[in-house]
């Protein structure tokens, strides 16, 4: 039996995990990094840090399995860009993160400068500094990198591959790359036209290849040793969509992570654009294979508003004592956060909201608040949902969960009870490094189709709605007008 290893590089941490052939983990190392905050709305990575730390759970989870290992999966947070050195293979300035807000004035101006609607057929995107085109052009401009024959641009994939083989492959995928607002979702590669637009040099970036294939081989940087392949890479939304085995069209899943991001498997045809939404690359199986695209809903703070209430307010000392905490109260006393800290993503997209906490009275208490955090995660999601059925007529009959905060059965109840729909949450929840392991297994020979991932796939709990909506309705009408109260606060005074 060989092992397949998932490398996950997400927002706050990175981990690495053995997977079996029966998708059950061998092993697990997990470290965060830090996180940096320069600025107001700004986010960044150091890049090396990550690199580091990539390296620290290798070895740790190295020293603990002995069996064979057939490839190297990664997955990795989207959207956050790096620009290096290919001779020293260093970064020239710190990442910028997803969450990051410093170009939502660019995107503004973009947008009344009439550039929308062919960035959006191109690309299935909106203009929003959530990602990753104008972040590089901010780099290359405001942030001083320069731009020679020796720069190298990419996400965070990228980045730990180029690491991996030791500067032997510069690459990347589509479900990565589509993501960039520079990548022709329907033509399937870089638009010169949109990199012209955003003043990136198509040449510093990465080859596009298939999710599932040969990105390189490992080189003796690492605890692996040389010459292991790597053969599966996904954003780690599209890979928890894969990782869920939601092969086919309409089966969605919502991942509960720093933020959440709700895709629907769509098939093999580009659809056409709907508002509220983005339309994503989900993967591509080979060199002949028709993308799989998705409509996807971006949701930018939910498990890192667990984090600030941890970090920030003092309201809990671990992750793990919100789910007690919301369920010791049976309501939030009418109170609603809006967690609208990096702005608002779908279907909303601004990027000038921010957080707002409502109906607080004499008699609110940590647990209120507590409470009303994870109820806003249920709204938001609702809120995607919604624009799905309203812009697409697509309508669930399920949602697969997974995610640090799905582990909260009153989360989910809360979710079933918004959306009307079952919950179901599988028995092996790292989707997102499953996903990975299983297209890179998928090229190597591990699993030898679609079908032996789809009989892995296991219920651990599926939750039933409420039957009477009237309640559900209510509190959403309710989120709904906090969240007016959110919009627009930071923007600049004209």
């Amino acid at each position: 039996m060989s092992l397949v290893i998932a490398l996950d590089a997400g927002t706050t941490g990175v981990r690495a995990l053995a997977v079996r052939q029966d998708s059950t983990i061998a092993g697990l190392a997990y470290r965060e990094f830090t996180q940096h905050f320069p600025q107001p709305g700004w986010v960044e990575h150091d890049a090396n840090e990550i690199w580091e730390q990539m390296k620290v759970v290798i070895a740790e989870l190295m020293a603990t399995i002995d069996e064979p290992i057939a490839a190297i999966g990664i997955t990795d947070q989207r959207e956050t860009v790096v620009a290096w050195d290919r001779r020293t293979g260093e970064p020239r300035h710190r990442a910028i993160v997803w969450q990051d807000r410093r170009t939502a004035a660019t995107c503004e101006a973009m947008v009344e400068a009439g550039h929308l609607p062919m960035v959006r057929e191109r690309t299935g995107l909106g203009l929003d500094p959530y990602f990753s085109g104008t972040k590089f052009a901010w780099m290359l401009t405001e942030g001083g990198v320069e731009v020679d024959e020796h720069l190298a641009l990419g996400t965070i994939d990228s980045w730990l591959i180029w690491k991996l083989t030791n500067g032997d492959a510069h690459v990347t995928e589509p479900s990565n790359a589509c993501r960039t607002l520079l990548f022709d979702i329907r033509e399937m590669a870089w638009s010169p036209e949109l990199c012209d637009l955003l003043g990136v040099p198509i040449e510093a970036l990465p080859e596009v290849r298939p999710s599932s294939g040969r990105f390189g081989l490992t080189a003796d940087t690492t605890a692996f040793g040389a010459g292991l392949p790597i053969s599966g890479v996904a954003g780690d939304q599209q890979a928890a969509l894969f990782g869920q085995a939601c092969f086919e069209p309409g089966m969605t899943k919502n991942t509960y992570g720093t933020g959440s991001f709700l895709l629907m498997n769509v098939g093999n045809v580009c659809p056409e654009p709907v508002e509220g939404l983005l339309t994503t690359v989900g993967w591509t199986l080979g060199e002949n294979e028709a993308p799989t695209y998705a409509y996807e809903g971006s949701i930018f703070i939910t498990g890192a508003a667990i984090q600030w209430l941890r970090d920030g307010l003092g309201i809990i000392k671990e992750a793990a004592e919100i789910g007690p905490l919301a369920a010791s109260v049976d309501d939030t006393g009418d109170v609603f956060l809006v967690p609208a800290f990096a702005g608002l993503g779908s279907p909303w997209w601004d990027p000038y909201a921010r957080g707002t906490i409502t109906g607080i009275t004499r008699g609110t208490g940590r647990a209120e608040i507590a409470r009303a955090t994870v109820e806003s995660m249920a709204y938001q999601v609702r809120g995607v949902v919604d624009a799905m059925s309203d812009g697409a007529g697509l309508n669930l009959s399920e949602l697969r969960v997974d995610g640090g905060a799905s582990v909260m059965d009153l989360l989910l109840q809360l979710q079933a009870d918004q959306l009307g729909v079952p919950v179901t949450r599988p028995v092996m929840q790292e989707t997102t490094a499953l996903g990975a392991a299983y297209l890179a297994g998928l090229a190597e020979g591990v699993w030898n189709s679609l079908d032996d991932i789809t009989a892995a796939w296991a219920v651990d709990v599926s939750v039933e709605p409420t039957p009477d909506r009237t309640e559900a309705d209510r509190l959403y009408a309710r989120w709904s007008e906090a969240v007016q109260r959110s919009l627009g606060w930071a923007r600049p005074e004209a």
